[in-house]
C-alpha cells in the first residue's frame, strides 16, 4: 500500500512494505531529472563523437576511384553495424544502467536520483528494458513533449515509461552509511566498520545445522529482499528492520539471537540455508 503527499516544496511517497516497515522517498520533479538526461545525453554524444573519427579513420583507410570512396562489401558491412551500434548505444544505454547500476545512469548518480518499482523495491532488467523502449513515445513529436505532459499530469512524475513498467523517479537518500552492529539492547552505528557490503566478507555459521532446517524458502525470500532494500532505507528503518527479521528467524529456529551486527546475523543464516543442500 502507498500514499502521496507534499511535504514542503517535494511529493513525498509512503509505501508500506510486507515488513510493515514505511519507506519514504522524494518523488523527483521534471527540473532534476532533465538535468539528469541533459548528462546522460552529453556522456552519449562523447561516445557518438569518438565513434564518428573512428569511422572517418576507417574510411580514409579505403581505396579511392576517382574522387570517391569505393566501400566494398567490409565497409558497407562496417557502415551497417556503425548504424547499429548507434540504436543500442541510445537505448541499450539507459535500460543496461539502471538494470546493473541499482536505476540509475550517469547523469541520474549525478543528481542524486534512483529508478526504483512502485513498491519500493530495485527494478530488473526487464522493467528498465519496458520503460526505456517506450523512450521514443516519451520523446515525441520533440524533446519529450508527450513524456513532459504526461508527468505533469500525474502526482508521481511518470511518463508513459514508467507506467508501462510500473516504475518511478525518486531522490535518492542521503543518509547511507555503513553497517550497523547491536548490543543485546541497542542498535548503534560504529566509528570505523569497513565499508563492505555483507557479500564481501566472510560468513560465519551462527546456527546449528538443526535449527537450519526448522526455516524455509519464504524465510530466505525475506531476507533476500531486506537486502536488496537496504540502501534505500533510513539508518534507524533499517537497523529495526534487521533486528526484527533476525529476531523472528531466531524464534522460529528456537534459538538465542547472537550478539553482534544483525545484518551480519542474516547473512549467516542466508548463507547456512543455501549451503544446507534443501534445495533453497
Amino acid at each position: 500500500m502507498s500514499t502521496f503527499e507534499r511535504i514542503g516544496f517535494e511529493d513525498q511517497l509512503n509505501i508500506d512494505t510486507p515488513e510493515q516497515v514505511d519507506l519514504r522517498f522524494n518523488v523527483a520533479g521534471i527540473g532534476s531529472r532533465f538535468v539528469a538526461l541533459l548528462l546522460d545525453m552529453l556522456a552519449i554524444s562523447a561516445v557518438y563523437l569518438i565513434e564518428f573519427f573512428g569511422l572517418l579513420a576507417f574510411a580514409s583507410t579505403l581505396p579511392h576511384v576517382s574522387g570517391h570512396t569505393n566501400l566494398d562489401t567490409a565497409g558497407k558491412w562496417v557502415l551497417a553495424l556503425f548504424i547499429f551500434f548507434q540504436f543500442l548505444l541510445y537505448w541499450g544505454y539507459f535500460a543496461l544502467f539502471e538494470a546493473f547500476w541499482q536505476g540509475q545512469t550517469l547523469g541520474k548518480r549525478v543528481m542524486k536520483l534512483r529508478v526504483i518499482k512502485d513498491s519500493g523495491r530495485q527494478i530488473t532488467f526487464f522493467e528498465a528494458l519496458a520503460r526505456n523502449l517506450l523512450r521514443i513515445v516519451d520523446y515525441m513529436p520533440a524533446l519529450y513533449l508527450v513524456g513532459v505532459i504526461t508527468m505533469v499530469c500525474n502526482k508521481r512524475n511518470k511518463r508513459l515509461g514508467d507506467f508501462a513498467a510500473g516504475t518511478l523517479v525518486v531522490h535518492e537518500r542521503m543518509d547511507e552509511q555503513p553497517l550497523l552492529y547491536q548490543t543485546s539492547t541497542t542498535i548503534l552505528a560504529p566509528t570505523a566498520l569497513p565499508m563492505q557490503t555483507p557479500w564481501q566478507q566472510s560468513v560465519p555459521s551462527l546456527f546449528p545445522a538443526d535449527a537450519i532446517t526448522r526455516l524455509n524458502t519464504q524465510d530466505l525470500l525475506i531476507i533476500d529482499t531486506f537486502f536488496a532494500r537496504m540502501l534505500d532505507l533510513p539508518m534507524e528503518t533499517r537497523a529495526t528492520m534487521a533486528y526484527r527479521i533476525a529476531g523472528q528467524m531466531a524464534t522460529k529456529m528456537g534459538q538465542p539471537l547472537p550478539e553482534g551486527n544483525p545484518e551480519r546475523i542474516l547473512e549467516s543464516i542466508a548463507y547456512q540455508m543455501r549451503g544446507s543442500g534443501r534445495g533453497f
